[in-house]
C-alpha cells in the first residue's frame, strides 16, 4: 500500500525574502527546526548542494536537488536526505519546500515521503509542524527560537504540575475537570504549537486562492528580527 506524503502548511506574515533566508541558511534552519541539531553545507558538486545534518548525534546527508522560481513570484526548493546509521530514525526522505506569497504573507509548505527506521509518522509530522510554528513565531514576533522553545517547555512543565496536583490533593471529579483543562487549553500564543499548521492541503478556486488557512490577517505590523538576517 503506497504511503501518503506528509503534509505541513503555515502562513507566516513577513516577507518571503526572510522566509527563503531562514530556512535556506544552514546556520539559521538548524535554530528553528526540532528535527535537526546541527546542518552544514558540503563543497557543491554538479550544479548542487550536498548538506550534512545531525540528529541527537546521529548524522546524515543529503542534497538540494534544485530550486525554481515560480512565475506567481513564488519558489520550491527541493532535497534529498537519508543516513545509513543504524540509530537514524529516518533511513531515506525525498521532498520539497514551497514558499507562495499572499499579499503581505507567505504560504510556507511542505509536501515530502522517507522509509522510516524508528520514528512514527506522526511524530515526524508533529515535529515538523511544531518547528513551523516555531519559525513563524521569530519572523512574525521577533521572539528567537531558543526562547521560544524554553517558553514551550516552561508551559509544558506547569500543565504537568497542575494535573499532578489535582491527582495528588483533589477528589476525583475535580482532578478530571483539572486533567481536562490541561489536556483541551490552547497553548499560549508565545510558544509553537503544531495544531496551527495544516496537514493536507486546502481546496483552492481561483476566486478564493489568497483565502487565509488560518484565519489570520494578511498584513504583517511585526518587523523582521535583525538577526534573522544573515551576514
Amino acid at each position: 500500500m503506497r504511503r501518503r506524503r506528509l503534509y505541513i502548511e503555515i502562513r507566516i506574515n513577513a516577507d518571503l525574502e526572510d522566509v527563503w533566508r531562514v530556512t535556506q541558511d544552514p546556520g539559521l534552519h538548524q535554530r528553528w527546526d526540532l528535527r535537526f541539531n546541527r546542518v552544514d553545507h558540503l563543497a557543491p558538486h554538479g550544479g548542487r548542494q550536498p548538506f550534512r545534518y545531525s540528529t541527537l548525534g546521529v548524522s546524515g546527508v543529503g542534497i538540494s536537488t534544485g530550486s525554481r522560481n515560480g512565475p506567481d513570484g513564488g519558489r520550491t526548493s527541493a532535497l534529498r536526505f537519508g543516513s545509513s546509521h543504524p540509530l537514524s530514525p529516518i533511513r531515506s526522505g525525498s521532498g520539497y519546500w514551497r514558499y507562495v506569497p499572499v499579499g503581505d504573507a507567505v504560504r510556507f509548505l511542505t509536501s515530502y515521503d522517507y522509509r522510516p527506521r524508528v520514528l512514527p509518522r506522526r511524530v515526524m509530522w508533529w515535529a515538523t509542524a511544531w518547528s513551523f510554528d516555531r519559525l513563524r513565531l521569530w519572523l512574525e514576533t521577533g521572539s528567537p527560537p531558543e526562547r521560544s522553545l524554553r517558553l514551550a517547555l516552561a508551559e509544558v512543565a506547569a500543565r504537568g504540575a497542575a494535573a499532578l496536583t489535582g491527582a495528588i490533593w483533589l477528589p476525583p471529579l475535580p482532578a478530571l475537570a483539572v486533567l481536562a483543562a490541561v489536556l483541551l487549553l490552547p497553548p499560549s500564543p508565545r510558544t509553537p504549537a503544531a495544531r496551527r499548521c495544516l496537514r493536507r492541503a486546502p481546496a483552492r478556486t481561483p476566486a478564493r486562492r489568497d483565502a487565509r488557512p488560518h484565519g489570520r490577517s494578511p498584513r504583517s505590523t511585526a518587523r523582521t528580527p535583525q538577526e534573522a538576517r544573515p551576514t
